[in-house]
């Protein structure tokens, strides 16, 4: 699957994992730009004459505001509410949706929509066929420019046409987000690495990170609202669209205010990276919370992200026995609604 990136180099160190001996790597990120295999996430096509219509049903994304230059985020919940997948909606084409998610989300998302695809002209395709490259630093967007002949878009927008999409993503530095076949992959890259450092996709989930954007796993589905990680914070919720599975749980947790755990961002004061669902602990050894994401800083420190309980005082907390230090989300938990994103442009 990942040939065209062991050409280039790049070491396979788990199934959604790349490395490259590049020395410092989260450190070439803020002082440089870097360049990175995008293998954690994944690929799934939606088509037909119905596409759009099929998605407006399940989706809580407003569908028709991806128009090929806005690219919502959106979720996909069971009917309790609770996510299956969080991904990136695109437009590629006429009767063409793609959505963007981590990769071990894919297939079972493929499998559950399957079952009400069969009821529309719409077809699901998980895309093993193509290349996510990532691009970080201040001279990302000039690089995509010049190498891709296209202007980047703002955040959560994308630029291109059916073979090669361009998005934008948030972060402490400048993101770029290049998607296109396989086989244009490994020549696309390869120009990139003539300005840009080689690194692991690690560095690119370390910004998610430090952008509070948690990308749900086979960890976490089927286990959170998507209010939990602040999903409607960042333009993934409609509140302004009719029905699709799970709406009514996510309106009323919202509009009654009954949600009870929140994302955080939070520094471990140490270097153990603790596993995904790892509990997050008060001082009297009660569970309450868990991690969702974690990455080693430029610091060589341990950076989560977790879903904590909004009770105010919880005291010290620890995660694999290392004191948790929160660090502020770079946006407010407050609803945005993904129309006024998609009408700033």
């Amino acid at each position: 699957m990942h040939d065209w990136i062991t050409a280039c180099g790049g070491r396979q160190d788990a199934e959604d994992r790349i490395a490259f001996d590049t020395p410092a790597p989260a450190r070439q990120a803020l002082d440089g730009t870097v360049v990175t295999p995008l293998v954690h996430l994944g690929v799934l096509d939606v088509t037909g004459p119905d596409a759009e219509r099929f998605l407006q049903g399940q989706a809580s994304a407003q569908v028709g505001l991806a128009n090929g230059d806005f690219a919502p985020l959106t979720v996909f919940c069971t009917p309790k509410g609770r996510m299956l997948a969080n991904a990136q909606l695109l437009r590629v084409a006429e009767g063409h949706n793609r959505l963007l998610m981590q990769r071990g989300l894919v297939q079972p998302l493929a499998e559950h929509l399957g079952k009400f695809a069969a009821f529309y002209k719409a077809e699901l395709r998980v895309r093993d066929d193509l290349a996510l490259i990532g691009l970080i630093g201040q001279d990302a967007p000039a690089l995509a420019e010049v190498r891709l002949d296209l202007a980047p878009p703002p955040v959560w927008h994308q630029a291109g046409d059916a073979e090669t999409q361009l998005l934008t993503h948030p972060g402490p530095r400048p993101r770029q987000l290049i998607c296109l076949a396989a086989e244009a992959g490994a020549a696309l890259w390869s120009r990139l690495a003539e300005q840009a450092s080689p690194v692991g996709n690690a560095i690119w989930c370390l910004h998610d990170i430090q952008a509070g954007l948690a990308w749900l796993t086979p960890a976490h589905r089927d286990a959170l609202l998507p209010q939990m990680i602040n999903w409607e914070a960042l333009g993934g919720i409609s509140f302004k669209k009719g029905c699709y599975t799970g709406q009514e749980v996510v309106a009323r947790a919202h509009f009654r205010g009954q949600v009870k755990r929140r994302l955080v961002r939070a520094q471990l004061e140490g270097g153990e990276l603790p596993a995904l669902a790892s509990p997050v602990e008060s001082a009297d050894g009660k569970a309450v919370g868990e991690v969702v994401a974690a990455e080693l800083d430029a610091y060589d420190q341990a950076e989560i992200l977790a879903v904590l309980s909004t009770k105010e005082d919880l005291g010290p907390l620890r995660v694999a026995g290392q004191a948790v230090k929160q660090l502020k989300l770079p946006y407010p938990i407050e609803r945005l609604d993904p129309e006024s994103l998609a009408a700033s442009r």
